[in-house]
């Protein structure tokens, strides 16, 4: 890998794999909202910050997200669901790296392997709910998972070598999760990086549209 573009370079996740494919002598371009001002609902935003770079970029990888965005908390019932934290969720969670990925394909290597990856979660799986709550964010990572899905399909056509996927990261220790660890095992961001990096590098075409976890292991839908 010579070059790789990260979309929320500095959260905690997206930090940290910036700084390790540094230090592996990775040429990175990292862009986020708090120090370039990229808001990913705001599609002008994207394609003039997507518009500025040039050439290819053989990872490109959208870290952003939020449990909580104004103040709405993951709800625990049915009668705690409002319009507009839905509606927050879907922008941030689903509308934000989908945006990416439609103005970030002609910076995906057209003749070689190139990976677009987006951070899901686990409970945006339907298969694996067996919990239930947090409607607002698994509904919007659920909609991530089939935009991603779906995209893969399209650009197989285009790009041959290119890997389309969604990962999860496991349960990891930054701001993001702070509130809600619990008794949930976490491991270090620079942890979490060190496995992502490792299932990114294993990604073959055919596993393309797919949705894997920490470990490389398949998710269910």
């Amino acid at each position: 890998m010579d070059r790789a573009l990260i979309i929320g370079a500095s959260g905690g996740i997206g930090r940290a794999i910036a700084g390790l494919l540094t230090e592996r002598g990775v040429a990175v371009t990292g862009l986020s909202r708090s120090k370039d001002g990229l808001d990913l609902t705001d599609e002008a935003a994207v394609e003039v910050a997507l518009g500025r770079l040039e050439g290819s970029f053989d990872l490109i990888l959208v870290a952003t997200g939020a449990l909580e965005i104004g103040g709405a908390v993951p709800e625990k019932a049915l009668r705690q669901i409002t319009p507009q934290a839905m509606m927050d969720q879907f922008a941030l969670n689903c509308v934000g790296p989908s945006l990416v990925l439609k103005h970030s394909i002609r910076l995906l290597p057209r003749g070689g392997r190139g990976v677009f990856a987006a951070l899901s979660a686990r409970v945006g799986s339907i298969g694996d709910n067996s919990f239930g709550g947090w409607y607002s964010y698994r509904t919007a990572k659920a909609a991530l998972n089939q935009m991603i899905h779906t995209g893969a399909i399209e650009l197989g056509r285009s790009h041959r070598a290119a890997i389309c996927v969604a990962l999860h990261p496991g349960t990891v220790e930054t701001e993001f999760t702070r509130k809600y660890l619990g008794r949930h095992p976490a491991v270090p961001a620079a942890e979490a990086a060190e496995n992502l990096l490792r299932v990114i590098e294993g990604l073959r075409p055919e596993d393309s549209g797919g949705f894997f976890d920490w470990q490389g292991k398949t998710v269910p839908w």
